[in-house]
């Protein structure tokens, strides 16, 4: 016996070849960030596709966002079309922004190169795959003639690498992420194709500056050596609370294995004289050292107690330590959020993609943070999950790929979902299928 999602199905394995060049046509327009470049150009081959099948288009440029200027403008792209019945609204958010391609590539990063069942490029697992597999899938439920009631949205938005705030964070702001004009989001990130990502762990980053006195290089012992300053505070932190911090243990589904525990990262260091100059530096002892930390942390931790660890530190060095003085300065803080595994958006792309994929679907948690921070935080919205093709320990690598089938598969869940939310009363344990 055909089910009735059959045809749909074999729409989306139909337009595999058009996937992927959807896929390939947005890898090749490098959308780095930093600086931001090409944003527009993206968000407009997004638009001008969606409009073409009959979606409302809008703009919207987070002015005055960090970063965002005349040469490189925060442009993001939302298109909805509606049903001629009222009923929820399921919103397909991705990122359209990448980061830098680094070296160790075998294949030009933004060539969009096609081999072995896959695609390359950088933005290829994250997330550009996702991207264009949501536009297949909801393209096709189109085709179908399957909305028939509710809405549907798709949007395109910026600086998800760099905090989300010139994309969605600015967007939630306007209202775009809130009842009643949305009730579910999906966003494809690469959290691989047989699993739900409820959510993220908490980070908090901060910028710690030693504060030293400058000397001749010949008698440091005038001076007052920062960096040395900020040796002790490194040391503090390899013997005092790495160790503390590998101990705790969360229950929330965190993946890798590695990212169930607390973590810390340190992201930048630097003292002393610039060096983006030619010739030698001159012989001074440093006054100033700064370091950039990237703390990832546990649903089970208390916010204040992990600013109050490096704290402690701090304030027992300046005591401890003969001129040890610092500043301490937040530079992003997001609390760790997690949705309910009951939520009608969990269940229907769950049951989907065991539907799709013959297995059941994992729940997991994603060790960094992605826009659906800002869903939560402000746009009140907690029926929000990313799902999408790519395989997480991909992400930023040279050779980033995804895969073809994973996407066509992904594209069937997105759709397949999408039926089971639209449908009366949401969706329950089952698909109505």
């Amino acid at each position: 016996m055909q089910s009735a999602t059959d045809p749909l199905f074999r729409r989306i394995e139909a337009r595999r070849d058009d996937l992927v060049a959807l896929t390939q046509a947005l890898i090749r327009i490098p959308t780095v960030n930093p600086p931001g470049d090409a944003y527009t150009a993206c968000a407009e081959l997004i638009g001008r596709r969606l409009a073409a099948r009959g979606f409302t288009v809008e703009y919207v440029r987070a002015e005055g966002a960090a970063g965002d200027s005349d040469r490189f403008p925060r442009t993001n792209v939302i298109a909805r079309i509606e049903a001629p019945r009222p009923g929820p609204c399921v919103h397909f958010n991705g990122h359209i922004d990448v980061v830098p391609a680094g070296e160790g590539w075998t294949v030009d990063p933004f060539a969009g190169v096609v081999k072995d069942g896959r695609v390359y490029g950088r933005g290829a697992c994250d997330m550009k795959g996702g991207i264009a597999a949501s536009i297949v899938a909801v393209e096709s439920l189109l085709d179908e003639g399957l909305l028939t009631a509710g809405a549907l949205e798709i949007s395109g938005t910026v600086d998800e690498e760099s905090g989300g705030y010139g994309g969605v964070g600015h967007l939630a702001k306007l209202g775009y992420f809130s009842r009643p004009r949305v009730d579910h989001v999906i966003i494809p990130e690469p959290l691989n194709v047989d699993r739900v990502c409820v959510g993220h762990r908490g980070v908090w980053w901060a910028e710690i500056e030693t504060k030293g006195r400058v000397a001749h290089g010949s008698m440091p012992f005038l001076g007052n050596c920062a960096v040395r300053h900020m040796g002790a505070v490194l040391h503090r932190i390899e013997t005092e609370l790495l160790p503390r911090l590998a101990a705790k243990r969360t229950d929330m589904p965190v993946v890798p294995e590695g990212a169930r525990q607390s973590t810390i990262n340190i992201n930048a260091i630097h003292g002393g004289q610039r060096d983006d100059h030619d010739g030698l530096p001159s012989p001074m002892v440093p006054d100033r050292c700064r370091m950039v930390i990237d703390r990832r942390y546990l649903i089970e931790e208390d916010p204040a107690a992990v600013r109050g660890e490096i704290v402690a530190i701090l304030e027992d060095l300046r005591r401890s330590r003969p001129g040890f003085d610092y500043e301490l300065r937040e530079v992003l803080a997001f609390l760790p959020t997690m949705t309910d595994a009951d939520a009608p958006v969990v269940r229907a792309v769950a049951a989907a993609i065991e539907t799709v994929l013959g297995r059941p679907a994992q729940r997991v948690v994603s060790p960094g943070t992605y826009d659906q921070k800002h869903v939560v935080r402000i746009g009140n919205l907690k029926n929000c999950i990313a799902y999408g093709p790519g395989v997480l320990d991909l992400a930023h690598q040279p050779d980033e790929w995804v895969g073809i089938d994973d996407m066509v598969h992904a594209a069937q869940v997105m759709a397949l979902a999408t039926l089971g939310l639209l449908a009366p009363g949401g969706a329950g344990p089952d698909l109505p299928f």
